[in-house]
C-alpha cells in the first residue's frame, strides 16, 4: 500500500511509522495514501540509558515507577489551587462512572502531583478499554476546571475510492446480473444515506482532480498521453451512466426483495451476499446516519482547518481502480495529501463539566469503513 508523509505540527513527538511492505493478493486493496495521518500520542520521550557500576538487588527488577509530573504552567501552589483540585476530582469522578473504570487513589500525594498521576492512571485505563480512545486533556474555562476526552476512528490513512466501472460491466454480465444487482442496492444505501461522494459531481473533491488531469492532458503536446483521453471518456460517460442507476431509489425499495430470492453460485457470489447483508442490517440500524456524523473540522478553528485533509477526499465513489487513468489520479491525489499535515477523522468528543453527557461512539463508522473497504475489494476483483 502506498502512504503519504503528513507532518503533525505540534508540541508532541510522534514516533516513525514503518512503511508496510506490498504482497501479492488475489483481491487488489483499495489503494492507500503514502502514510497515516499523525495524531497527537503521549510523549515519547525515555530515560537515558544508565548501567550500575555494581551489582543491585532483585528486588529493584520488581519495583515500579511513578510518572514524570508534566502539569500545566498555571497549575500553581495558592489560594485557587483547591477549587482547581476539587473540580478536577469532580470532573474525574464523573468520567470514571461514564466510562466505568476506577480511579487510582493518590490521596498521600500532593498538588499538582495527584492530578498528574491521576490523569496518567485514567489514560492508561481508556486506551486499554476503548480502541478508538485518543486522548484525555484538563480544559480550565475561566474559573472551572474540568476533563475532556477524545474518541477517533484511525482510517489508516486509506483512501476509500468505490469503482462503479466494474459494477457497469457486472450490469452487462448475465451470469453476474442478480449479484450485481445487489451491490447496485449497497451503492444506494451508500449515496443516498450514507452520503458517499461521486465524482461526478461538480462539487466533489475527486471531480476537480479528474478535471485537472484531463486539462493536463489536452495541454500536453505528446501524442501518446493524449490518446489517453479516451479514459477520461470512458470514467465520464459510465460514471454519469451509473450515478443515475445508483440514485434510483427503487434500489433501496428492492433491497430486501433481492436479498431474500437470491443464491449463490459461487464465491464471488458468496462474496456479494455477505456484503449486502452487513449493508443491510447497518441500514437497518442506522437508517438516518452519514459518514459525516461525527466530523469535526467545520468547528476547528481556521488555521486547524487550512492544515486539515477533510474526509470528503478520502471518501468517494471514483471510476475504477484500474488502469492509467487511476495510477495518474492516485499520484495526483497523494501530491495533494502532502500539502496538509493532518487528516480529519470521524471523532466524538465528550466533556465532564457535571452536565449531561450525550450518548455517542464510533460504532456506526466501524462498520461502515469496513464495508466500503469489503466492497471495493470485490469490485476491484471482477
Amino acid at each position: 500500500m502506498k502512504y503519504v508523509t503528513i507532518q503533525h505540527t505540534g508540541d508532541h513527538t510522534i514516533a516513525p511509522r514503518i512503511k508496510a511492505k506490498k504482497t501479492a493478493s488475489a483481491v487488489k486493496r483499495i489503494c492507500a495514501v503514502d502514510a497515516k495521518s499523525q495524531r497527537y500520542s503521549r510523549d515519547q520521550k525515555r530515560q537515558a540509558k544508565v548501567r550500575t557500576d555494581c551489582n543491585v538487588t532483585n528486588g529493584f527488577i520488581k519495583a515500579s515507577f511513578l510518572p514524570k509530573l508534566k502539569s500545566p504552567k498555571n497549575w500553581k501552589v495558592g489560594k485557587n489551587h483547591v477549587k482547581t483540585e476539587r473540580d478536577f476530582y469532580k470532573s474525574l469522578s464523573q468520567l470514571s462512572e461514564y466510562y466505568g473504570i476506577e480511579v487510582m487513589q493518590v490521596t498521600q500525594f500532593k498538588y499538582p502531583y495527584n492530578i498528574a498521576l491521576s490523569l496518567s492512571d485514567a489514560q492508561i485505563k481508556l486506551q486499554s478499554k476503548i480502541s478508538e480512545f485518543e486522548e484525555i486533556r484538563v480544559l480550565q474555562v475561566e474559573d472551572k476546571t474540568f476533563l475532556t476526552t477524545e474518541e477517533r476512528y484511525n482510517t489508516r490513512g486509506i483512501l476509500y475510492y468505490i469503482p462503479v466501472v466494474p459494477l457497469y460491466r457486472m450490469l452487462k454480465n448475465r451470469e453476474r446480473k442478480r449479484s450485481a444487482q445487489l451491490l447496485l442496492s449497497v451503492c444506494s444505501y451508500l449515496y443516498h444515506i450514507a452520503s458517499i461522494p461521486y465524482y461526478r459531481q461538480e462539487h466533489s473533491f475527486l471531480h476537480w482532480q479528474y478535471e485537472m488531469l484531463k486539462d493536463w492532458i489536452i495541454e500536453d503536446d505528446y501524442s501518446e498521453e493524449t490518446s489517453n483521453l479516451r479514459e477520461f471518456e470512458k470514467a465520464n460517460w459510465i460514471g454519469a451512466y451509473m450515478e443515475q442507476k445508483i440514485y434510483n431509489a427503487k434500489n433501496l425499495d428492492l433491497f430486501k426483495q433481492r436479498l431474500t430470492r437470491f443464491k449463490a453460485n459461487d464465491l464471488f457470489d458468496t462474496a456479494c451476499l455477505q456484503v449486502a447483508e452487513k449493508a443491510f442490517a447497518l441500514c437497518k440500524q442506522y437508517p438516518n446516519q452519514s459518514i459525516f456524523r461525527n466530523a469535526n473540522l467545520r468547528e476547528a478553528e481556521e488555521e486547524e482547518r487550512e492544515e486539515t485533509v477533510g474526509m470528503e477526499t478520502y471518501i468517494s465513489f471514483w471510476a475504477d481502480g484500474k488502469g492509467w487513468l487511476s495510477t495518474q489520479l492516485e499520484e495526483s491525489v497523494n501530491n495533494h495529501l502532502q500539502e496538509y499535515s493532518t487528516m480529519e477523522e470521524p471523532t466524538i468528543i465528550k466533556r465532564f463539566d457535571q452536565t449531561p453527557i450525550p450518548e455517542g461512539s464510533l460504532d456506526f463508522e466501524k462498520k461502515l469503513f469496513a464495508l466500503i473497504e469489503e466492497l471495493a475489494e470485490i469490485l476491484n476483483y471482477h
